[in-house]
C-alpha cells in the first residue's frame, strides 16, 4: 500500500474512515446552508452571520475543559455515539423549521448553540480516539488522513449545498432540505463506530474521578513552553484569520454580487488545496516548529492577498493556496500537540487545544463580520490575515526568549508517544 494511505490497512481505521466522510461531507452541506439561511432572514446582514457562527464554538470555549475530562474517563467509542446523536437533533428540528418557513434568526442562534455544545464533547474524544485505532507508528499518517477525508468533504459538500438550494428555489426552504441532508449523515458514523471490532482497540485505562484533574491539564500545559507556542499559533489563525464561511460569503454576495452556487463553489476551490496539504502531511515523518510557525506565516500573508484580488475568478483562484497553507499549519499543529503529549493527558491536552483553536472564533467571528459591515469585506482578510501574523510573530518570539533549554523540534514515529489526529 502507497505510504500515503498506509494507515488504511486497519480494517477499524478504514470503517471509522468511511463513516466520517458520509458525516464530513453533511456537516460541510449544512455550514453553507446555515450561512445562506441567516443571509436569506437577515437580508444579507454580515453580523448575523458571524453572531451564528460565534454561537456554534462558544461551547468550545466554555466547556472543553470538561469535555476533555469526560473524554478521558468514558469509552470514547461508546461517547461519540452519543455525540453523533447530539448532533443530529438539532440538524433535525432547524432543517424543518426551515422546510416549514417558520425558521427566524433566533431559532438559528439557539440551534447553532445546541450543535456546538454536542461538538464540544464530541471533538477531543474524536481526535483522541484515533490513538486506540492504529499503531504508534501510524499516527502522523492517520492525522493527514483525517484531514484529507476531512477535505475530501469539503470539496464535494459546498458543491452539492450550493447546487442544491439553487435548483430548490435559493430560498428558506431550500436551506431547510440541504440541513435535513445533513441530519440524516450522522447515521453514518453511528453505525461504523458500532461495527468496530473491539479486540483490535488500543484502549487507555480510564481516568479515575479525583478532585482538580481539569487543574492538572492546565498545569501540565502551562509546564510545556514548545505546547504554549503551538497553543498560542492556532489561537491567533483560529480568532482572526480562518473565519472563511464569514468571509466568503461576504465577498462572494457583496464584493463580487454573486448567488449560492459561487459562493458553494468558493469552499470547494480552497478545500482542493486543504486536500493536497492533507495528503502531503500524511506522508511526512516528522513535525517541527519551524512548519508550524511558516506554514502560519504564509497563509496570514496570502490571506492578505486574496482581500486584494479584483475579480471573482483571481479570488476564487487563490483559494486553494489559502487551503494549502491553513491545512498544513493545522495538520502539523494537531500532529505535534498529540505526539509530544502524555497519553493519561490526552483527552484535556486535547480538549484545551481545540479550546484555544476553535474557541477563539466566538471572539474573532463577529468582529470580523461587524468589520465587513462597517468597511466591506476585503477589510475582513487584510486585518484577519494581518492579526494573524502579528500573533505569530509575537509567540514565536517570546518562546525563543523564554524557553528555558533548546526543545527537540522533531519526533520520530517508533519512538513517539501515542497520540491522535484530525483537522479543523
Amino acid at each position: 500500500m502507497s505510504p500515503t494511505f498506509r494507515s488504511l490497512h486497519n480494517p477499524n481505521y478504514r470503517r471509522y474512515a468511511a463513516g466520517g466522510v458520509v458525516s464530513n461531507t453533511g456537516t460541510w452541506m449544512q455550514r453553507v446552508a446555515q450561512d445562506w439561511l441567516v443571509l436569506q432572514l437577515t437580508a444579507g446582514s454580515g453580523a448575523a452571520v458571524g453572531i451564528t457562527t460565534g454561537l456554534q464554538f462558544l461551547p468550545f470555549l466554555l466547556l472543553s475543559p470538561l469535555a476533555g475530562l469526560v473524554a478521558d474517563r468514558i469509552p470514547k467509542r461508546r461517547l461519540l455515539q452519543l455525540t453523533n446523536v447530539g448532533m443530529a437533533v438539532p440538524a433535525v428540528v432547524l432543517g424543518l423549521l426551515a422546510v416549514t418557513g417558520v425558521a427566524q434568526t433566533w431559532h438559528v442562534y439557539v440551534l447553532a448553540l445546541v450543535l456546538g455544545t454536542a461538538s464540544a464533547f464530541d471533538a477531543p474524544a474524536r481526535q483522541s480516539f484515533v490513538s486506540e485505532l492504529v499503531d504508534a507508528d501510524d499516527l502522523t499518517n492517520a492525522v493527514g488522513l483525517n484531514s484529507a477525508s476531512f477535505n475530501a468533504a469539503r470539496i464535494v459538500g459546498p458543491a452539492v449545498a450550493g447546487i442544491l438550494i439553487a435548483a430548490l428555489g435559493g430560498g428558506v426552504v431550500a436551506t431547510g432540505w440541504v440541513i435535513l441532508v445533513n441530519a440524516v449523515s450522522y447515521v453514518a458514523p453511528v453505525l461504523s463506530l458500532r461495527s468496530l471490532d473491539a479486540r483490535l482497540l488500543h484502549s487507555p485505562e480510564l481516568v479515575r474521578r479525583e478532585p482538580g484533574q481539569i487543574r492538572a491539564g492546565l498545569a501540565y500545559v502551562r509546564g510545556r513552553p514548545d505546547l504554549m507556542l503551538v497553543m498560542a499559533i492556532v489561537f491567533f489563525a483560529g480568532t482572526f484569520g480562518l473565519n472563511f464561511q464569514l468571509t466568503s460569503a461576504l465577498m462572494a454576495t457583496e464584493t463580487f454580487d454573486k448567488g449560492a452556487t459561487e459562493y458553494g463553489l468558493l469552499g470547494t476551490f480552497m478545500a482542493v488545496g486543504s486536500l493536497t496539504g492533507s495528503l502531503v502531511a500524511a506522508r511526512r515523518v516528522r513535525v517541527r516548529h519551524r512548519l508550524i510557525v511558516l506554514a502560519a506565516l504564509t497563509f496570514a500573508v496570502l490571506e492578505m492577498i486574496a482581500g486584494a484580488m479584483p475579480t471573482y475568478l483571481t479570488f476564487a483562484l487563490m483559494t486553494p493556496l489559502l487551503g494549502l497553507s491553513a491545512l498544513t499549519m493545522i495538520t502539523a499543529a494537531n500532529s505535534f500537540v498529540q505526539l509530544h503529549t502524555d497519553p493519561g493527558m490526552r483527552g484535556r491536552v486535547m480538549a484545551l487545544y481545540m479550546m484555544i483553536f476553535i474557541g477563539g472564533t466566538p471572539l474573532g467571528a463577529p468582529l470580523i463580520g461587524w468589520i465587513g459591515e462597517v468597511a466591506g469585506p476585503r477589510w475582513t482578510l487584510w486585518i484577519g490575515g494581518a492579526a494573524t501574523a502579528v500573533g505569530v510573530l509575537a509567540a514565536s518570539a517570546f518562546y525563543l526568549r523564554t524557553r528555558p533549554a533548546p526543545e527537540p523540534e522533531t519526533v520520530t514515529l517508533p519512538t513517539a508517544p501515542a497520540g491522535v489526529p484530525v483537522g479543523r
